[in-house]
């Protein structure tokens, strides 16, 4: 039973008690809490000292802030950068009087691995008949560029294309453009809605675009033109970024919305860490993903600097090696050393890779923004050219065939030959993409024959010329070329051959084509900086000196050299 008393005499002490702990316990949790209140307080008081841009504290790496420049040839020995030409109808009537063309260097490799070719390009204003013939291979644009796309079709009214065509298209209408076919405006309304277009193509498993789209619909197709996805192709992805950096330099109110585009792709496996170039492929046996090396003597070192162009080191797809020589004509034509037996992949020899790389690119390495254009810094390049050059005119003075090879396309099966100078251990060798052999098909190439005369000043080129200078329909654009064997002429039309024939004939005005950045920060190399997906995607940082591909000479020119 509970006492009273007990309970009455011990309640006010008890209280007291209590109470005085209770303060104690509440005045200690606020001091806590005032402490880590005024801990917050100070931490957010804190003062920052902003970093003003040319201020004192303004010493943080320019890498950090997204805009550490590209080391180029000019910014490093401080020469002066090469100027864009002026568009045709806006040159003065003495603009080549006084034109540099080095009639005084020797020919030869220099010190420093440049070379000088033993002949000249052509230079100067069109007349009337390449005037002409511009206008014609323009018009093939005109005629098959997709109004719902604005992409334009690889062959006639057939509404397909790939990466490497649309390449093609895009120089056609530079061309166009800088020989004062068309306008600003009319250059402006096409060039935005392709790159709008090429920005919202659905890519091959969301890394890169696809080998073939439809042009009417910009869906993903295969080779018959029916809905499917076949991989991607390194080779087309590099003349591709050719012809955006081309366009980016030459026109930077483009530079955003050429950037956009390429932020959106994924180029974590089409260069490894060696510099080689992969194309990816489906298995059709179980539907997966194959990536497989890409790329020949010729074509991979052209695609390989078009991946330089924007800060990738593709080392090894750039170098001569591995290679082998076929003597021809007195010429040690230079083939891809691989075995097509073990490689499975054909070595054919031909002049368009060739003829794109001294034209667009002036045979320089990608970070060469000052020398003359006379003088080439990508010097095996250029004398490698020579020799596909040299061989076609000596067949041409021993046998009467005019000789101008190239890939084409044809009327009918097989609808595409490679017209090679040397495959599969035969020179003139004329085979379809299954290796058949169809001499029937071997052509007179009309891109290769004006590409020729465009870089190559002589008397065989002239001889070319005549022979393909006309040889259009006034409707549909120049014909593919003149059969080599008395059929006739090549009755198809397509945007390649068009578009190289229209940069042939801007070479001849403006000379190199690609010309110097003159931005000072660029959103390729800024864009995500705060997140992993710049290492997700492989995008490069700036190149500076130590990025550049190195100016070599090829293997056999070494060991004659010592």
């Amino acid at each position: 039973m509970r006492n009273p008393s007990r309970a009455s005499t011990a309640s006010p002490v008890f209280g007291v008690f209590v109470l005085c702990v209770s303060l104690l316990a509440f005045a200690a949790i606020a001091y806590g809490v005032g402490m880590s209140a005024r801990h917050i307080f100070l931490q957010q008081e804190e003062e920052i000292t902003p970093i003003i841009a040319g201020g004192e504290l303004d010493d943080i790496p320019a890498l950090m802030r997204g805009n550490l420049p590209t080391s180029t040839t000019s910014r490093d020995k401080n020469d002066p950068a090469r100027i864009k030409p002026p568009r045709m109808c806006e040159m003065p009537k003495t603009y080549f009087d006084d034109l540099d063309m080095g009639e005084n260097a020797a020919s030869g490799y220099t010190r420093r691995n440049e070379y000088v070719r033993k002949y000249r390009a052509r230079r100067g204003f069109l007349n009337q008949r390449e005037l002409r013939a511009a206008k014609v291979a323009w018009h093939y644009f005109e005629k098959f560029t997709q109004e719902t796309t604005g992409l334009a079709n690889s062959v006639g009214n057939y509404p397909s294309t790939t990466l490497w065509d649309t390449a093609s298209y895009i120089a056609g209408l530079v061309a166009a453009f800088e020989l004062c076919l068309i306008e600003k405006p009319e250059f402006d309304r096409r060039i935005t809605q392709l790159l709008t277009t090429i920005k919202t193509l659905e890519l091959f498993r969301k890394e890169l675009p696809n080998k073939v789209y439809h042009t009417k619909t910009g869906a993903k197709v295969d080779y018959t033109n029916k809905p499917g996805e076949i991989g991607f192709s390194a080779l087309d992805i590099g003349r591709f970024l050719v012809w955006l950096r081309i366009c980016k330099n030459r026109y930077p109110y483009l530079a955003n919305t050429i950037d956009s585009v390429l932020l959106k792709w994924d180029f974590s496996n089409v260069i490894d860490e060696e510099g080689l170039l992969f194309g990816a492929f489906v298995d059709k046996k179980t539907g997966e993903t194959v990536y497989a090396q890409e790329g020949r003597l010729g074509y991979e070192e052209y695609a390989a600097k078009g991946f330089a162009l924007w800060g990738f080191r593709p080392l090894l797809a750039h170098r001569a090696e591995p290679f082998l020589t076929a003597s021809i004509f007195g010429i040690q034509v230079p083939y891809d050393g691989r075995d097509p037996r073990v490689f499975h992949s054909q070595n054919y020899v031909v002049t368009e890779s060739y003829l794109q790389d001294g034209l667009e690119l002036g045979f320089d390495l990608p970070h060469d923004d000052s020398t003359p254009d006379w003088l080439n810094s990508d010097g095996w390049r250029a004398e490698f050219a020579d020799r596909i050059y040299q061989v076609q005119e000596n067949r041409w003075r021993h046998t009467g065939f005019m000789t101008a090879r190239s890939e084409h396309n044809v009327k009918g099966p097989p609808y595409f030959t490679y017209d090679t100078i040397f495959s599969d251990g035969y020179p003139w060798n004329t085979v379809t993409p299954r290796g058949d052999f169809v001499p029937d098909h071997a052509a007179v190439s009309a891109k290769a024959a004006l590409g020729l005369w465009a870089l190559w000043d002589t008397e065989y080129t002239n001889v070319l010329y005549d022979a393909v200078i006309e040889l259009y329909d006034p409707e549909n654009g120049m014909f593919e070329g003149l059969y080599e064997r008395g059929q006739g002429r090549v009755e198809i039309f397509t945007a390649n051959n068009n578009g190289i024939i229209l940069t042939s004939l801007l070479h001849k005005v403006q000379g190199t084509i690609l010309t110097p950045y003159t931005g000072k920060t660029e959103v390729w190399y800024t864009a995500f900086r705060d997140q992993d997906i710049r290492v997700r995607r492989n995008y490069p940082d700036p190149p500076q000196k130590s990025d550049w591909l190195p100016a070599l000479r090829h293997s056999v020119q070494e060991r004659l050299d010592f």
